[in-house]
C-alpha cells in the first residue's frame, strides 16, 4: 500500500551499541514494512528507568544484538501497510500505541500459547535489544497496534504502552485487586501514579508511601484522603499500628522494590494476604520463611502487560477514568531527559516528541 507522505531512506536514532553505556545518536536506515505489520512514523516514545538499566547492563538475553534502537514506549502514525495484513480495522493515516513485546503468536510457542506473550522470547522485543522506538520511524506487527481513541494525545498512548499498562496488569490480572479490599500502595513513580488512579477507579481503599513528600501531596489532591498517606519519613510499621490498620491489608503493591518495603510488607499484610513485586530498585530481597508460612502469604511477581490490558487503559483514559501524568520533550534531548529521570528531578514520565 502507498504511503501517505514521503519516507526518507535513512534516520538518525538513539541507539546501544554493546559495550557501551551511552545512547549513540546514529544514522540507520528506515527499517523496511513486515509483512504482517506497520510501518510507523513515531509521534511520541516514553523515557522509562528500564531504558538506563538497558545501557549499563551488559547482561545480556539471548535475542540481544549487537546494536540496537532504544525506546519501548511509542505511539505512531501508520504510513505503511504489509502485504499480509488481514485486520481492516487499520488503514494510513491512523494513529496508533506500540505494544513494545507482542509475542511471536504462534500456538506452538510455550509462553504465547499460555496468554504469556510477554515473556515470549521469540518474537520481537521493540526498544528491548532489538529495535525500538526512539527514532522518526519503526515497525510493529499488527499484534501489536492498538488504534488511539479519540481524546488520548500521543504522549499518554506512548507511556500507556508500559507506565500505565504495566501496573494495570499487576492490579487486575495478577493481583486480582477488588473493590472490597484494602490495599497498600509503595512507591508514586512512573508506574505508582498510575497505579494509584487504577486502584481508585476499582474502588478500593488505598493506604499509599512514598518517599517524597510531593507525591503524596498529589496523591491528596487526586482524592485520596490525608489520614491514608503515610507522612513522608515515617515508618510504615508504625503507621500501620497506630491507624489500627494490622490485619486489614488485603494486598501489597510494591512498585519499589527495595530491602526496606518488600520487609515492610511481609509485616503489615494480613493473614493469607497478598504481595505483588512490580519495583526491583533493590535485585536481591528476602523472604522471611517463618513469617510467610505462619501468615500463608501469596508473593506474586508481575512483568508488562497484553494486548487487552492496553486495549483497556486506552479505554480508560479516553473516558477520563485515568490520566497518566507525563511530561513532553525533543527526541535529540533523549539522554539529558534519561539523566533528569534518573536523577528524580521528573515527577513522573516523559514522552519525547518529533520535530
Amino acid at each position: 500500500m502507498a504511503a501517505s507522505t514521503s519516507i526518507p531512506a535513512t534516520m538518525h536514532a538513539w541507539r546501544k551499541h554493546k559495550g557501551n553505556p551511552e545512547p549513540v545518536w546514529e544514522e540507520v536506515p528506515v527499517p523496511e514494512t513486515p509483512p504482517t505489520g506497520f510501518l510507523c512514523r513515531l509521534l511520541a516514545s516514553g523515557v522509562c528507568h528500564s531504558d538506563d538499566s538497558l545501557l549499563t547492563n551488559e547482561k545480556q538475553r539471548p535475542w540481544f544484538q549487537e546494536k540496537y534502537t532504544l525506546g519501548h514506549e511509542g505511539c505512531g502514525e501508520i504510513v505503511k501497510i504489509g502485504s499480509e495484513v488481514k485486520d481492516s480495522r487499520f488503514k494510513v493515516g491512523d494513529r496508533i500505541a506500540l505494544l513494545a513485546v507482542p509475542g511471536c503468536g504462534l500456538d506452538t510457542c510455550t509462553e504465547c500459547s499460555r496468554d504469556l506473550a510477554q515473556l515470549c522470547v521469540s518474537g520481537h522485543h521493540s526498544g528491548i535489544g532489538q529495535d525500538g522506538f526512539f527514532a522518526p520511524y519503526a515497525v510493529i506487527d499488527a499484534r501489536g497496534a492498538v488504534k488511539l481513541p479519540t481524546g488520548v494525545s500521543a504522549a499518554e498512548g506512548a507511556v500507556a504502552t508500559d507506565a500505565v499498562m504495566t501496573a494495570y496488569h499487576a492490579i487486575t490480572r495478577r493481583g486480582e485487586v477488588k473493590a472490597t479490599e484494602t490495599v497498600f500502595l509503595f512507591g508514586l513513580g512512573g508506574l505508582g501514579f498510575n497505579a494509584l488512579q487504577v486502584i481508585k477507579h476499582i474502588g478500593a481503599r488505598v493506604i499509599v508511601s512514598d518517599i517524597r513528600q510531593e507525591r503524596l501531596d498529589a496523591a491528596a489532591k487526586l482524592g485520596i484522603p490525608r489520614e491514608d498517606l503515610v507522612p513522608a519519613g515515617s515508618s510504615v510499621q508504625d503507621f500501620v499500628k497506630e491507624k489500627g490498620l494490622e490485619g486489614k491489608i488485603d494486598t501489597v503493591l510494591d512498585f519499589v522494590g527495595t530491602n526496606q518495603t518488600f520487609q515492610d510488607a511481609q509485616n503489615i499484610v494480613r493473614l493469607a494476604g497478598k504481595i505483588v513485586c512490580i519495583g526491583t530498585l533493590n535485585l536481591e530481597n528476602t523472604v522471611h520463611m517463618k513469617m510467610g508460612i505462619r501468615k500463608r502469604l501469596t508473593f506474586i511477581f508481575s512483568y508488562g502487560g497484553q494486548l487487552r490490558d492496553l486495549e483497556e487503559v486506552l479505554d480508560l483514559i479516553s473516558k477520563d477514568a485515568l490520566r497518566p501524568q507525563v511530561e513532553t520533550g525533543r527526541l535529540e534531548d533523549f539522554p539529558r531527559v534519561l539523566k533528569e529521570l534518573c536523577e528524580g528531578r521528573i515527577k513522573a514520565r516523559v514522552a519525547l516528541l518529533q520535530d
